[in-house]
């Protein structure tokens, strides 16, 4: 999320009646398995089909072809997860990241198990179980813990868990990734947001105009695909 400042139009003296919000960068990256060179995009104001046809740039300097398979890893939400069968079609499987995964599990566990040893023994079962292609005696295992419909969700930590897997049954293939010695986690994109995004765009006591984010951004991924020189040149030939 990047610190966004939109002056007030209404007012004359624009250091009053500032507008502050946040926006999301969404960034992407791809590489062809095995390498360690990704390919990064992303986009501050454009939409989820912006954001989409970046991933799919990055895939294509990455070597996409028609003869491609495309591992996607990412978090939950559903307009990535849309993308990926966007782009890719039936070339492409989105898989859920598995410590998002993890965080769900924890206040489940909480709420089915009194002993901190169960509950750790519990947690350790179930990774076991989504690791091996068991999510469906995943799901079956967390029914007879369901809070009651009354209970709000806030504090029905089970019904949420069973909620976000069930929703996403495609999107759990995590004995299949690691039989193909594929990524089951999406630290190195998490990773990406911190040395591109966050490093420059959240210093502290900084706040951007959102046109102003969106080159500094784009800046930051020309650097970290190797194109700064390249960058340069053609904007001082621009200029010029």
């Amino acid at each position: 999320m990047v610190p966004i400042m939109e002056p007030d139009a209404t007012q004359s003296d624009q250091r009053k009646g500032k507008n502050l919000f946040w926006k999301e960068a969404k960034i992407c990256l791809a590489h062809a398995e095995g390498s360690k060179s990704p390919s990064y995009g992303g986009t501050l104001q454009g939409d989820v089909e912006t954001a989409g046809t970046k991933l799919l740039e990055c895939a294509n300097s990455a070597g996409f072809d028609s003869k491609t398979y495309v591992h996607g890893v990412g978090d939950g939400a559903p307009w990535i997860a849309d993308q990926v069968e966007d782009q890719f079609g039936s070339q492409g499987h989105y898989l859920l990241d598995f410590f998002h995964v993890c965080e769900y599990l924890t206040p489940a566990a909480k709420a089915i198990h009194t002993e901190v040893a169960s509950q750790n023994a519990w947690i350790a079962e179930q990774k076991i179980w989504l690791k091996t292609g068991r999510s469906k005696e995943f799901l079956q295992d967390l029914l007879p813990h369901l809070e009651d419909a009354r209970v709000a969700d806030a504090d029905a930590p089970v019904r949420q868990c069973h909620r976000y897997l069930s929703n996403r049954p495609e999107q759990l293939d995590y004995q299949g990734a690691v039989a193909r010695q594929l990524p089951i986690g999406s630290g190195e994109i998490e990773s990406a947001h911190r040395y591109i995004v966050q490093q420059r765009l959240k210093l502290p006591g900084a706040w951007w105009r959102a046109a102003n984010a969106e080159h500094m951004l784009a800046l930051r991924l020309n650097r970290a695909n190797g194109q700064w020189g390249a960058y340069w040149a053609e904007h001082s030939k621009l200029a010029a």
